[in-house]
């Protein structure tokens, strides 16, 4: 396997754990997100197989101009991680402003749209490819926790993983969605009423999930987990 990967959302969370333990595999990752600080000390754990990219995956001329550095740099990229996501504290329909819900849509479903164009067309010339796609379980079922914008872009990027396995199997390409339930990340200082330490600490950690998509991406090439339902127990 060509062991080269692009994470989005990797200052932190889900994308930053899987990002180091890919390097520790001796990957070479290109990482991606809006905050600089955030990514060089992701990268600095691995300095030698991490490289950051800053870029805003809601903007479609940023993607591009981001996936010919990173292919320039890389040569070619055998797996693409979604894991940019955002949500915000006022959610619900009634407080929900038109900003904030064409900010989640643009991050957490046109963002990876942008980024799986940017990076499909040399898996396709390859015949070889991992996409995942870091959903949630709002993806599967509506949750006032989670607000109505936020599900939407969820149920659109299940949609994304969908279409990418039923036009692209045939390419060697395979997509994962991977919906997690509680996870104990930044994203949950975001809620209306954030969860306290106890809360917290019954809820999966990051490296858990990163676990799943590890799972995933290490399977045999033609061994495909279309989608992965995983929450705390």
């Amino acid at each position: 396997m060509n062991k080269t990967a692009v994470i989005t959302g990797a200052g932190s969370g889900v994308g930053r754990a899987l990002a180091l333990k890919l390097a520790a595999q001796a990957w070479r990752v290109a990482i991606v997100g809006r905050r600089a600080e955030a990514l060089a000390e992701t990268a600095g754990v691995h300095a030698s197989h991490i490289t950051p990219h800053v870029c805003d995956v809601g903007d479609p001329t940023a993607v591009a101009e981001m996936g010919r550095r990173v292919l320039a740099e890389l040569g070619a990229v055998e797996v693409l991680v979604n894991a940019a996501g955002i949500n915000a504290p006022r959610r619900a329909l009634e407080v929900l402003s038109l900003e904030d819900y064409q900010r989640m849509i643009a991050t957490n479903l046109n963002g990876a749209y942008y980024c799986v164009q940017a990076f499909l067309p040399q898996m396709r010339a390859r015949r070889s490819g991992t996409i995942i796609n870091l959903v949630s379980d709002a993806g599967k079922q509506a949750s006032p926790k989670a607000g109505p914008a936020y599900v939407m872009s969820k149920f659109g990027l299940a949609g994304l993983n969908q279409s990418i396995n039923a036009e692209e199997r045939a390419h060697g390409i395979r997509a994962c969605a991977i919906f997690p339930g509680d996870i104990d990340t930044p994203l949950l200082n975001q809620r209306p009423h954030p969860p306290d330490a106890a809360a917290r600490a019954r809820m999966m950690q990051a490296e858990d999930v990163a676990d799943c998509a590890l799972f995933c991406i290490n399977l045999p090439p033609h061994v495909i987990v279309e989608e992965m339902l995983v929450r705390p127990r």
